[in-house]
């Protein structure tokens, strides 16, 4: 499932690149930069609860891999935007889709025996890091020349690529137990022990069906309200400090909208206005794109 993971940091990350980009295109405020990123991620904060409970009742693998699907569909609508509007309202669509992707993370959790969850898991955030780093060289080689839409267009090859993989992840085992489905998961085991050449110890798959699945009420029982609290706290804070330290570090490398009558060689026109003289753009250079390289090592375990 690190596929997954390398689809949702590029679609996370290319805010970063395009930032500068769209700002100099359609003139924007800095709210209104800010917005875009605030669209992406309300889009995962709504379509992420109903994910979750839509995993819960049919399944981890037709979350991701619709998710995964959703995703790439509008990411290619957001190049084609013909306005700051429609920008948004794609990219929030992009963020309903990368939600679904994060039920990889669950997939990928119930397929690890629990003795190497503790060193398994933070290992699997390698993959985020190749996606963010993926999403900065093609946008280091391709906005210079081609512009940030074709950009987005080439971003959603990796997806392609990946939806077709999914051909070869086969539902999560648990699941099916807890659905009641037990065939289905005892064929998994079998394909899993197949793939590592060894067989599946005597006897037979037992766990209670579990009626109430996808129940929110579950998260805050007695029995699991410290858990959930701690797990979302711990997640706020982690997620508040990793993307703002990112997302961050291409408003503290973007340049403004400059408007001269004269300016030197450096600045790139993008737009002309009489009544105003000439509007240049600073875009980002290699030694930006080199930062932003740099800063998503954070993502290192």
């Amino acid at each position: 499932m690190g596929s997954a993971n390398i689809a949702e940091a590029m679609e996370i990350m290319l805010l970063a690149v395009v930032s500068p980009e769209i700002r100099c295109e359609w003139h924007l405020e800095n709210w209104e930069v800010a917005l875009v990123s605030t669209m992406v991620f309300l889009g995962f904060m709504v379509c992420g609860v109903l994910s979750g409970y839509v995993a819960d009742r049919y399944g981890r693998w037709k979350v991701v891999f619709g998710g995964s699907l959703w995703a790439a569909y509008f990411s290619l609508l957001t190049s084609f935007s013909p306005s700051y509007g429609w920008f948004i309202f794609l990219r929030f669509m992009v963020g309903c889709g990368v939600a679904g992707c994060s039920q990889g993370f669950v997939l990928k959790t119930e397929f690890i025996p629990a003795s190497y969850r503790a060193y398994l898991l933070p290992l699997a955030s390698i993959f985020w890091m190749i996606g963010s780093m993926l999403i900065i060289v093609l946008g280091m080689t391709v906005v210079p020349t081609l512009g940030w839409r074709w950009m987005i267009r080439l971003s959603v090859i990796p997806s392609i690529f990946i939806l077709i993989l999914f051909q070869f992840i086969p539902e999560s085992a648990r699941y099916n137990v807890s659905a009641g489905n037990m065939k289905a998961a005892v064929e998994t085991l079998e394909r899993i022990a197949r793939m590592n050449r060894a067989s599946l110890p005597p006897g037979n798959l037992v766990e209670t069906v579990v009626e109430e699945r996808g129940s929110w009420r579950l998260l805050i029982s007695p029995t699991y309200r410290r858990t959930s609290l701690l797990l979302w706290y711990s997640w706020f804070v982690a997620s508040f400090s990793y993307y703002g330290s990112v997302l961050s570090s291409s408003e503290l490398l973007e340049k403004n909208l400059l408007c001269v009558t004269d300016a030197d060689a450096e600045h790139q026109q993008k737009h002309h206005h009489p009544q105003d003289g000439t509007c240049y753009c600073i875009p980002f250079g290699y030694g930006d794109y080199q930062t932003l390289l740099v800063s998503c090592l954070g993502r290192l375990p």
